[in-house]
């Protein structure tokens, strides 16, 4: 160990007895491999769509009840996202979202914390092949055909307005949190914004470019035809725009007194 390690070591040890604030998930830490960080956001994609896609599969096959399906789909995407960015948010942030992504190196372009046009460049690829795979992995486990295209047909304009809705708030959610230092709850106040924006958005908050072409491999309660996938997507990044501009006229940073 040189003297330099010595001392980072002995600063950060002192800092842990101090209480002071360690790094929170949904902040990207900036020494982790950039290998691990992309294997993370790959792994953690692929079991959010798992959840997303085995629990509407479980819940149709239990009831008939659209309701109840509905319900217990989200009930199972809250308590699985949350623990997913509980537990890989200290590696990679927990983006599993190419839009949170995209709006993180804007952010870093604009002076703030983010991630680089080569970690999106990495990042990107990873939330989507590991968004297939968990469609994949999904009906897999229920005994489904691995790949069968969705004939669910989402293509109507108030859908489109309801994904708009929902990636901006979670957006606003994300960079609000980040911008008044309490991305320790990220876990928690994430995961319940898609619950609640699963039952206040005429889409069911897809929320999600990576996520909503990994359901359209599944011909299941939660999957996305192919045609409507363009639309979704471009209603996400639309979304994602508005959050930012949301963020930037809420969240105005202080300025110091000349």
């Amino acid at each position: 160990m040189t003297a330099t390690e010595a001392a980072e070591h002995d600063r950060t040890g002192a800092a842990a007895i101090a209480g002071e604030p360690q790094p929170a998930p949904g902040a990207t830490p900036p020494r982790t491999p950039l290998t691990s960080r992309a294997t993370a956001e790959l792994i953690g994609t692929a079991l959010l769509v798992a959840i997303v896609i085995g629990s509407g599969i479980q819940a149709t096959e239990l009831t008939q009840d659209v309701g109840i399906q509905l319900l217990a789909n989200s009930i199972a995407t809250v308590f699985g996202l949350g623990i997913l960015i509980l537990l890989l948010g200290p590696v990679s942030g927990a983006h599993f979202n190419p839009v949170v992504t995209l709006a993180e190196w804007w952010t870093a372009r604009r002076g703030g914390d983010g991630v680089t046009a080569r970690e999106v460049a990495v990042y990107i690829p990873a939330q989507i092949v590991g968004a297939i795979a968990g469609a994949v992995l999904a009906d897999a486990m229920f005994g489904k055909p691995l790949v069968e295209w969705s004939t669910h047909d989402r293509s109507a304009g108030h859908l489109l307005l309801g994904e708009v809705v929902a990636t901006a708030g979670l957006i606003l959610l994300i960079f609000g949190l980040a911008r008044t230092n309490q991305l320790r709850f990220a876990p928690v106040a994430v995961a319940s914004y898609i619950g609640a924006a699963y039952w206040f958005t005429s889409s069911t908050s897809f929320a999600n470019p990576a996520v909503t072409i990994g359901r359209t491999f599944s011909d299941t309660f939660a999957g996305i035809a192919p045609g409507s996938l363009l639309g979704f997507v471009g209603a996400q990044l639309v979304g994602g725009i508005v959050g930012l501009a949301l963020v930037a006229l809420i969240f105005v940073r202080g300025r110091s007194a000349a």
